[in-house]
Formats: structure tokens, C-alpha cells, sequence
């Protein structure tokens, strides 16, 4: 364990609550390369004025900039013919002379959210990221990058949403500056500014919770970032001066640094109207060992199955509503939170083992063999014995492959198996397809084979999307190979969240290479 990575595992131990990250512009300048908010807006200035009449025309001030740019916008997007085409699409949108402006900006950022992981030199930061488990994210960034990188969290676009809805504090994104998939949401003039500021003191009476009880990751701006301070100095202003030790040891600000033998975790204080809050400073140009450090410490329930619970304990409280269920069920089968009322108790039941022979096989014996030529067990004690077993505590299981072996086709098999393990025998391949990754898939895996899913993804986004891939394209020797390579990943054991994923293609890959009818 490297030595800051050890630091900021012990840092964040101090806490009693999981992390929350507070994203900025640097984040999406790191990863997908985008401008700083004055290179967007000079990208915008084309056709219009010189951009430094609009910047000395502002004093410098780019809310200020927006402003003056975009009523000469307006005019232009109504006439150029390169936005006929954006015109035709949007028009029932433009609300005032902001709104084409605030269009072509999203459409621009939108393009550009997504990403070849693959190819990026912060390949292993990327991957890292997206198997991170934290309680939450807020964000002033406008890009979609977050939401592709943790697509099971329920997104809040700006402070509206926030202040009127009832979030649960986890498995969710906060969206503060809005969002492309929402022009109008967009704090981007110096209205916007001016209304955002005007209500920040009660979003940060909506967040203080978070700060108090949470270590708070900063990254992506800088200490003397007019967005952070503001929102600081209003979480100053609800807690008091007399409380402002309350936030030592949860804000941290995570500041690149070029050199890498220097990385080094540091306190220090953030001066705002004269009083000082407590800060911890961490400078590195690797951020490897900080993403490491909060995987370290995760939750080991998946944040979205304890949010499902909350939201649905919320419900039953608000509505007292006696009819309400209380429901035991599965980690596995806890996707659709539609499909229950309330959560008591998540997690797998221990294979229990009153009997010698092949009862004591466990879930990752079976996978594994599965994924094998051929098969070291009798299948026949497999089916009556080990299978049954298993399927008192387990959605899925490998099971085609030993009905095969035992001379069973799918239609016998129904009649001579456990009533358990009958329930596996689905009549179609979508339950093993995870349904919060449909509109991900469709965007960006659609058209794509399954070795380039597995190339251009982290492991436990393609073993997602590939369950999506029809008969034609699912390369079962590309995805055995990828299962194989990440067999720990199969455990129902795993400290992974998304080991549902791929136990679920593993028993795709085995209903397509064992199921038969006949």
C-alpha cells in the first residue's frame, strides 16, 4: 500500500460515513479533455465579436461574458444556416435570448461526454472510478461523464430539483449547475448566477447533513474556486462560527501536482469572511492512490440497494399507509425498486452443508466449472443434490450445462428437477440482462461487437452491456475467455458491487451453449 493511499484510507476511517465526491471543471478537463469555462466560451465567440471585446467589455467576469454572448447569438443562431438543422430541432425550446446558447452548448458537450477507455492514458483512474461505491456525488460540471460512470445513481438537475424533491443521500448525483440533458438548467449568465446565489443558502441548508457527517472529496478545483466558497461560506453561515470545527477531517481537496515523488496529505485552513475552516490538502499527480484509498473503504452493500431501501422506508413512513409490504428478498433479484415496497435484510444466505459429497460445491465451484471444456463433477449429482441447494439462496446459477450432461433436454428438465431449481429455468435470456443498463447499452454499445465491449470498457461495464449483445453477436469464446479472466469477479462473496453482472453473463454464456430443446 502506497504511502498516501494508506494516509487517506486512515483519514477517511475517521469518519462514520461512507465519502461523497464534489466534482468539478477539472475533472472533465483531466478525462475527457474538454476546455475551462473561458476556452468554451471563446469556442462559442466564433462568427460573433472578438472575444476579448466581450471579455474587457465584462471586466473579466465570464458569468458576464455569457450574458453579452449570448443575445449575439441569438441572432446569428436564428439566421446561420449551420444551425439550421440544431434550429429545427430545438426551436419549440428557445425561451428567451439565452436559450440557443445554452442549446449549442449542450449539444457540443454532449458529443464529447463519452470516451474510448481504452485508449486514455488515465485508463487505470477511469476503471478505478467506476467500481468506486460512494455515497454520492455533487457537481458543477454540465457533462453526462459522471452519470456514464455510475449509471445506477439517480440524478438531481440543479438546485430546483434538489431543494423540492426528497433525495436520500445515497446512490445519488447532484447536478447543482445543471445539466445538457436540460439546457435551461444551465448556470451560465449572470442571471443564472445572480438566482443561483440568491438560493444557495437553503441548498446548503440541504446539504449540510452531508458535510457534517461525510468526508467531502473535493476534485477538480482549486482552493480559491468563487463557486466553492460561495457554497462554503453559506454552509458557514447555517452552522456558525462556534460549529465550524464540526468539518475537520471531512473536507478534503485533492490538487494535482506534477511531480510524483512529491504527492504528500497536508491540513491546513480555507480563510472565508474571516473565519477559518479546517482543510485537508492532498497534492499528487497520480490519482490512483486516492480513488484506491476510497474503494478501501466502501460500503460493502452496492449504494443503490441501500437507496432502494431508504427511499422505500421514507414512502412507508410518510404515506402510514397500512397495506405497504414488507418484502425479503434476494441482493440479486433488487434491480427494478418498483418492484418492491420496502427492503428488510440483503445478501446471500451461507450455502449450508448437512450433507457429504457434492452439497458443499459452492456458487464459484460451479462458475468456474462452467466455464471449463468439460466438467469434473457427475452432473447427475450436480442436479439432485448440489443445484437444489444452491437455488434456495441463489437467482442465478450455471445449470444447462449439467442437465445437458446428464441427457436431459430443457423440456424434461422441467418435470424432473426440484421445484427450486426449476425457477431457473427461464423461458427467455432477459433476466439475465441488468435493466438499469438498457439506455447505456443503447447508446453505447449498440452496434459494437463483443470483443470491442470488452476493449473499450471497464470489466464490469462490459459484463454488463454484453448481456444485451443478440445471439449473432454474442462471441461466446471472446466472452468465456473475458469470464475467465475475471473469476474472482463471479463470487456472490466479492467485496464488488457488480458481481451480479457477471455472474448473470456467465449463466447467459451457459444458456447459450447448453440449452437445448429437444
Amino acid at each position: 500500500m502506497s504511502s498516501l493511499k494508506k494516509q487517506l484510507v486512515e483519514h477517511f476511517r475517521l469518519a462514520n460515513s461512507a465519502p461523497f465526491l464534489f466534482i468539478g471543471s477539472g475533472f472533465s478537463r483531466r478525462y475527457l479533455g474538454l476546455d475551462d469555462w473561458k476556452g468554451l466560451l471563446s469556442k462559442f465567440s466564433q462568427g460573433l465579436r472578438d472575444f476579448d471585446y466581450y471579455l474587457s467589455t465584462a471586466n473579466g467576469l465570464l458569468p458576464e461574458v455569457a450574458e453579452l454572448m449570448s443575445h449575439d447569438f441569438h441572432d446569428i443562431w436564428w439566421s446561420a444556416d449551420k444551425y439550421s438543422e440544431s434550429r429545427e430541432k430545438h426551436k419549440g425550446k428557445v425561451r428567451d435570448k439565452t436559450s440557443a446558447l445554452r442549446i449549442e452548448i449542450c449539444s457540443y458537450l454532449a458529443s464529447i461526454s463519452q470516451i474510448d477507455i481504452s485508449k486514455s492514458e488515465y485508463k487505470n483512474e477511469i476503471e478505478l472510478l467506476s467500481k468506486l461505491n460512494v455515497d454520492g456525488i455533487i457537481t458543477t460540471n454540465w457533462d453526462t461523464f459522471l452519470e456514464s460512470l455510475f449509471p445506477e445513481y439517480k440524478v438531481f438537475v440543479g438546485q430546483g430539483e434538489l431543494l423540492f424533491s426528497h433525495p436520500q443521500s445515497i446512490a445519488e448525483i447532484y447536478k447543482i449547475h445543471g445539466s445538457v440533458t436540460k439546457p435551461s438548467s444551465l448556470v451560465l449568465t449572470s442571471n443564472d448566477y445572480s438566482d443561483f446565489e440568491n438560493k444557495n443558502p437553503y441548498l446548503a441548508a440541504k446539504l449540510i447533513t452531508l458535510f457534517v457527517e461525510h468526508p467531502i472529496v473535493f476534485i477538480g478545483y482549486s482552493l480559491s474556486d468563487p463557486n466553492i466558497c460561495a457554497l462554503l461560506r453559506s454552509i458557514v453561515s447555517v452552522l456558525g462560527k462556534d460549529n465550524i470545527e464540526k468539518l475537520r477531517n471531512n473536507l478534503i481537496f485533492i490538487q494535482r501536482k506534477k511531480n510524483d515523488h512529491d504527492s504528500e496529505l497536508s491540513q491546513t485552513f480555507l480563510t472565508i469572511d474571516g473565519g477559518q475552516i479546517p482543510i485537508t490538502v492532498v497534492h499528487t499527480n497520480s490519482f490512483v492512490p486516492v480513488y484506491e484509498a476510497l474503494d478501501e473503504v466502501k460500503r460493502k452493500i452496492p449504494a443503490r440497494v441501500l437507496r432502494y431501501c431508504k427511499e422505500q422506508l421514507y414512502e412507508l413512513v410518510k404515506s402510514n399507509d397500512p397495506e405497504a409490504k414488507l418484502c425479503v428478498v434476494d441482493i440479486d433479484d433488487i434491480e427494478n425498486k418498483g418492484d418492491i415496497e420496502f427492503v428488510v435484510g440483503v445478501g446471500v444466505a451461507a450455502e449450508r452443508a448437512s450433507l457429504i459429497g457434492y452439497q458443499p460445491i459452492t456458487l464459484l465451484d460451479l462458475f468456474k466449472d462452467s466455464l471449463q471444456e468439460n466438467s469434473e463433477y457427475d452432473p447427475n449429482m450436480i442436479i439432485n443434490h448440489t443445484l437444489p441447494l444452491l437455488a434456495k439462496s441463489a437467482t442465478y446459477i450455471p445449470i444447462y450445462k449439467y442437465i445437458k450432461l446428464a441427457g436431459l433436454s430443457y423440456k424434461d428438465a422441467r418435470f424432473k428437477i426440484s421445484p427450486d431449481l426449476s425457477r431457473q429455468l427461464f423461458e427467455d435470456t432477459s433476466p439475465y440482462k441488468s435493466k438499469t443498463y438498457t439506455k447505456p447499452f443503447l447508446k453505447n454499445g449498440k452496434e459494437k461487437s463483443a470483443i470491442d465491449i470488452i476493449q473499450s470498457n471497464t470489466p464490469e461495464k462490459a459484463a454488463a452491456y454484453l448481456a444485451f449483445l443478440p445471439k449473432e453477436l454474442f462471441n461466446t469464446s471472446a466472452i468465456k475467455d473475458f469470464l475467465n479472466m475475471h473469476i474472482d469477479k463471479l463470487d456472490a462473496n466479492s467485496s464488488s458491487s457488480y458481481s451480479t453482472y457477471f455472474r448473470k453473463l456467465a449463466c447467459l454464456l451457459d444458456w447459450y451453449m447448453y440449452r437445448t430443446e429437444e
